[in-house]
């Protein structure tokens, strides 16, 4: 099994130019919490719902005024359309990254696929793998203190 069979194709995209107030109403009316960051047909990033608290409202940034550039995460992890789910489970968990961008080999985004979607389409034998993936993808991280 692909990617291709499990992901949500054609995500939505913001832009980098976009404000974050743009994109979290975007992430409330699509109700995600990550959105991919597209610019001139290419994936650019990616910002999530914890990326606009705690790097921008946390900070005091207007989000009418910040854009979405100023925030983002630009080191984006990703998979292709045509590998193996299993190879994806594993860079999930080594990532320890709960989504993943899906590209096709022209490195244009053409899906997301999460956990809860190679959980949910696992084959009887890899559900114990999808396990240990979760397990290792939710391990808590020690806080600052």
């Amino acid at each position: 099994m692909t990617l291709k069979d499990v992901m949500t194709p054609n995500p939505e995209c913001v832009t980098p130019d976009d404000s974050l107030q743009d994109a979290a109403r975007k992430m409330r009316n699509l109700d995600v919490g990550p959105l991919p960051i597209c610019e001139n047909d290419r994936l650019a990033g990616m910002i999530t719902d914890r990326d606009i608290v705690v790097r921008a409202v946390a900070e005091g940034r207007n989000p009418q005024t910040t854009k979405v550039r100023e925030v983002m995460t630009g080191e984006v992890i990703h998979g292709f359309d045509d590998q193996d789910v299993r190879g994806a489970a594993r860079t999930m968990q080594e990532r320890q990254v709960r989504r993943l961008l899906v590209l096709n080999r022209d490195k244009r985004l053409v899906g997301i696929v999460s956990l809860g979607d190679l959980a949910t389409e696992a084959e009887s034998g890899d559900k114990q793998k999808a396990g240990e993936v979760l397990q290792d993808v939710s391990e808590p991280s020690q806080p600052r203190r």
